[in-house]
């Protein structure tokens, strides 16, 4: 069990602050694509 625990704070906490920091990208690149929709359109 210790095994387990010491190999989710080693490799759990980096998967984490990907998915995190992807999110935070993602959202970021929604709001460039619809800006430069929105150029086209007018």
């Amino acid at each position: 069990m210790e095994q387990w625990l010491t190999f989710i704070q080693q490799i759990g906490f980096p998967i984490f602050v990907s998915f995190y920091l992807l999110h935070r990208l993602e959202t970021k690149l929604e709001a460039i694509h619809n800006a430069l929709v929105s150029l086209k359109v007018k």
